[in-house]
């Protein structure tokens, strides 16, 4: 393109067609996000350990929208069952062209009171479960010469939020943000732009339960929020879809923080 000719804007948004795996699909965010990619007209597989939530969002998704819709259930730190799951989605839509990396778990322990196990099953989960992930979808996106890898960090991965003590989650997120980075490094000659996303404190059904039993967290947390509210699922959802539309394809190895303004103070 010439630098005074100009291709459809509205053409470079569009999903229309494209093949995604969503991770941890069947928690709130990713659920939401496997929701706005079929209303684009993406197929996608929902990835999770949860089976039940997965399936039941399927036939959820497969009514509403004109888009094929995979259960693919699946334990993320496992590289065994990492690969059979791409390979599966490969062998259905005959391409990956957007990864997700959705999944995660947390915990509040104090630092001095942490277990091996804690610390282990959390660094396993949030960044082993995302370098597999990435790893396997990354070697069919580098044979295809192009993809859009979106991996969901957190506010955690840049600041230490208070004041619920998790160490090993601020670690693994933080972690998450350089991965990213690093991807972004190496696979950028292979047309594949890898981003993450950093949401701030967000209402899914995990936090409103957690918000339930501690109800001042919820004021504390919102009064160092400067839009004055929790991030709703959507709010994530459309910064998703920007990052894996070619709207965003000189955009690579960045940190979006979605967390209305949280970070800026």
């Amino acid at each position: 393109m010439s630098p005074m000719s100009f291709e459809s804007v509205k053409e470079l948004f569009s999903l229309k067609g494209k093949k995604a795996i969503v991770t941890g699909a069947g928690g709130g965010i990713g659920s939401a996000i496997a929701f706005g990619f079929a209303e684009f007209g993406v197929d996608v597989a929902l990835v999770d350990i949860n089976a039940e939530s997965i399936e039941v969002l399927r036939e959820k998704l497969e009514k509403a929208f004109p888009v094929k819709v995979l259960a693919v259930p699946a334990d993320v730190c496992d590289i065994k069952q990492v690969e059979s799951a791409v390979s599966k989605v490969i062998d259905v839509f005959g391409r990956i062209d957007i990864l997700v990396n959705c999944h995660g778990i947390g915990q509040w322990c104090p630092a001095e009171e942490m277990s091996e196990e804690d610390w282990d099953k959390m660094i396993a989960v949030n960044l082993k479960g995302v370098f597999l992930m990435c790893q396997a979808v990354g070697r069919h996106m580098i044979k295809q010469r192009y993809g859009k890898i979106i991996n969901i960090a957190s506010m955690s991965g840049s600041i230490v939020n208070r004041p619920q003590p998790q160490a090993h989650y601020n670690a693994s997120k933080a972690g998450v943000i350089m991965l990213t980075k690093s991807l972004a490094a190496e696979w950028a000659k292979y047309n594949i732009n890898v981003n993450s996303i950093s949401p701030g404190y967000t209402l899914t059904p995990l936090v409103e339960n957690l918000l339930k039993n501690n109800p001042k967290y919820a004021e504390y947390w919102k009064s160092l929020i400067p839009l004055g509210r929790f991030a709703r699922p959507i709010d994530i959802v459309g910064a998703v879809l920007f990052l894996a539309s070619d709207a965003a394809s000189y955009i690579t190895g960045h940190d979006l923080v979605v967390d209305g303004g949280y970070t800026i103070w």
